[in-house]
């Protein structure tokens, strides 16, 4: 299943995105970043087979044993991509929310974008990790 970022605003050279870089290496599974500009621009047309997963300060605030879970359910039912979405500064309309598979938040405090964006591969990373009974999650 592909792992596919999409996310407003561009990283550039940036410690974030050597941190961004780092976590999507490590990786297993296939990933794709799609940066789109802050206003406009399209995103990848949705096809069958496609999870919209966007992160959103209303969003679940899901555990990494959860969030590793739900992205072995939709491995395993046979979705070919679940697609992360990163909005602009104000966020998501009310009519995308609806659209979303899953809304995900990274708890109720505001981050900054390219932030998020790292925290984002790294769960992802953490999330494979857990499917694969790889050590580098830990719980206490």
């Amino acid at each position: 299943m592909l792992l596919h970022i999409v996310a407003r605003g561009r990283i550039g050279r940036s410690s974030e995105a050597e941190l961004v870089e780092r976590y999507l290496q490590r990786i297993a599974w296939p990933t794709r970043v799609t940066e789109l500009p802050d206003t406009g621009g399209r995103a990848p047309p949705l096809a069958p087979g496609i999870k919209r997963v966007l992160l959103d300060e209303t969003g679940a605030m899901l555990g990494s044993r959860a969030f590793a879970e739900q992205l072995g359910r939709w491995r395993d039912e046979g979705v070919r991509e679940a697609r992360f979405l990163i909005g602009a500064a104000d966020g998501f309309s009310d009519a995308e929310r609806a659209e979303a598979d899953l809304l995900l938040s990274f708890g109720r405090l505001t981050w900054p974008h390219l932030l998020a964006r790292a925290m984002l591969a790294e769960q992802l990373y953490r999330a494979t990790s857990i499917l694969a009974n790889h050590p580098y999650h830990r719980e206490g």
